[in-house]
């Protein structure tokens, strides 16, 4: 299997927006409600809400298995050396493939100065915790985000330190 990241232009955010909806509308239901995941996917993934993330010093990435999109990251560097993991999705239908864990090597690859990655994810998602932890990730903190419309995210903040 050939895993490669892209880096993202403007011209692929209608890709971003696709695949967003793909594997959110697949992947949440057990975990958010249905309201909830419109509103995030309306709030976070719109044209003008990935251009502006773009714009303030997010890097996103296509995440390609044997040439064709199958999932998307982004990534903003805080600090030197320390950098938060924004986005990191894998369409379900690939999952347990090794994408993500080859991705994150990918990754790792075009962040030399890394000493630090922080990223949040929702306290039920379990497979995503789990999967956190193999790559080398502990919990650093408990945290709610107030998103808007009444909805919160309830999160682990988590850390991977270089080793």
């Amino acid at each position: 299997m050939n895993i490669q990241l892209h880096k993202a232009q403007t011209q692929d955010i209608p890709q971003i927006t696709s695949l967003a909806c793909k594997i959110w509308k697949a992947y949440y239901p057990a975990i958010i409600t249905h309201e909830q995941i419109n509103y995030m996917l309306d709030k976070f993934y719109s044209i003008s809400s990935l251009e502006e993330q773009m714009n303030n010093d997010q890097d996103f990435y296509l995440i390609n298995s044997n040439g064709i999109s199958v999932g998307y990251l982004s990534i903003a560097k805080q600090n030197e050396g320390d950098y938060y993991l924004n986005k990191f999705y894998i369409d379900p239908d690939e999952h347990r493939k090794n994408i993500g864990e080859n991705s994150f090597l990918l990754l790792l690859d075009l962040l030399p100065d890394l000493n630090t990655m922080r990223l949040t994810v929702n306290r039920t998602n379990f497979k995503s915790i789990n999967f956190y932890f193999k790559l080398g990730f502990i919990i650093e903190e408990v945290k709610d985000f107030d998103i808007g419309n009444n909805y919160f995210m309830n999160d682990f903040i988590m850390i991977y330190k270089k080793r």
